[in-house]
């Protein structure tokens, strides 16, 4: 039996293996935060190469952050599954729609910042950046960079940021008529533009003005 952390009230004690700098866990942080959850926050220092070390691939062979581990020893990988299982553990406030409806439109729109936005950013950041030689790829596998990646993920997510905007032009919150889960995924998005020395465009208000009402939110400092 593990043994950790402080009670988060919901009767389960919980670790996040985590990385201050790591956008993937970011997004699980924040979901705690907006859950009013605790667990206690083990950093996993990725520059160095830990995430690499055996000690750290016993417990995600993927050698990826984030993973939330529960005090019976179960460990759940995947931003996506993190995320489901919070949002049963504690249903209030819910962060998967309310509704059947709702609930479809954060899927959607999480799904559409991931593979539209998320991954050709890191196509654009991990191809291109100095830092990543060698490591185009996050994992146990070591990838070259592919230049021409790196421009046509610039294109792409330059393409996504105008989808974005023009479909926040017209509402308060990506997924539907309460924040969720897609708003965090979509944070996170935005703020990982900066890693990349890309930025939103003046033009795009909507999206600007989602960003500036996101950052506004207690759990945009988790």
């Amino acid at each position: 039996m593990f043994t950790f952390g402080a009670n988060n009230g919901q009767g389960i004690q919980m670790k996040l293996y985590s990385c201050p700098t790591a956008p993937s866990a970011r997004r699980a942080r924040m979901f705690l935060a907006e859950k009013g959850l605790t667990a206690e926050i083990e950093d996993i220092d990725l520059r160095s190469g830990r995430h690499l070390e055996p000690a750290y691939l016993a417990i995600n062979p993927q050698g990826l952050v984030p993973v939330l581990e529960l005090d019976d020893g179960t460990r759940i990988t995947e931003n996506i599954a993190i995320a489901a299982y919070l949002d049963e553990l504690k249903p209030t406030p819910r962060l998967f729609g309310r509704d059947p409806l709702e609930r479809a439109r954060v899927f959607q729109w999480n799904a559409r910042i991931e593979f539209e936005g998320l991954l050709p950013l890191a196509d654009r950041l991990r191809n291109s950046h100095p830092a990543f030689k060698g490591r185009a790829l996050p994992g146990p596998v070591a990838y070259e960079q592919i230049p021409q990646l790196a421009d046509r993920g610039e294109d792409r997510v330059k393409r996504f940021l105008a989808i974005l905007s023009e479909h926040l032009a017209s509402r308060e919150f990506i997924g539907g008529d309460a924040h969720s889960f897609a708003d965090i995924t979509g944070v996170v998005f935005i703020d990982m533009l900066r890693m990349a020395k890309l930025e939103v465009p003046i033009e795009l208000e909507a999206l600007r003005n989602w960003h500036d009402r996101m950052r506004a939110r207690a759990s945009y400092g988790a």
